[in-house]
């Protein structure tokens, strides 16, 4: 865990955030600047800064588990939703924590941004 990662802060419980599941490797949670009806996002407990670093076959299925559990959850799953990992700058990522958007509650174009 990194005391200056934002992400592993909301895991430790130091950074209020609006939890909605877990299992034993990650964590959901709303996102504070939704770009859907509903923009859930899953993350590892322990830090990993991005997919590109990610080497835990179990804890990434875990966080893909995790996603679409949200998603069930929200009433996604009839209708579809998007799950997305920006990786690295040029992917737009943003926070150095691997993280997925789960993202539905309306239509999803292609190609997106």
């Amino acid at each position: 865990m990194s005391d200056a990662c934002l992400f592993c802060r909301i895991v430790a419980g130091t950074i209020p955030a609006t939890l909605v599941a877990s299992n034993d490797h990650a964590v959901a949670f709303r996102d504070l600047h939704p770009q859907a009806p509903s923009h859930l996002l899953v993350i590892p407990r322990r830090h990993v800064a991005s997919l590109a670093e990610a080497t835990d076959a179990a804890e990434l299925g875990a966080l893909l588990l995790l996603a679409a559990e949200v998603a069930r959850a929200e009433g996604l799953s009839g209708t579809g939703y998007r799950v997305v990992a920006n990786t690295g700058a040029d992917g737009g990522q943003t926070v150095h924590h691997l993280h997925l958007h789960v993202l539905g509650g309306r239509a999803m174009h292609w190609p997106p941004g």
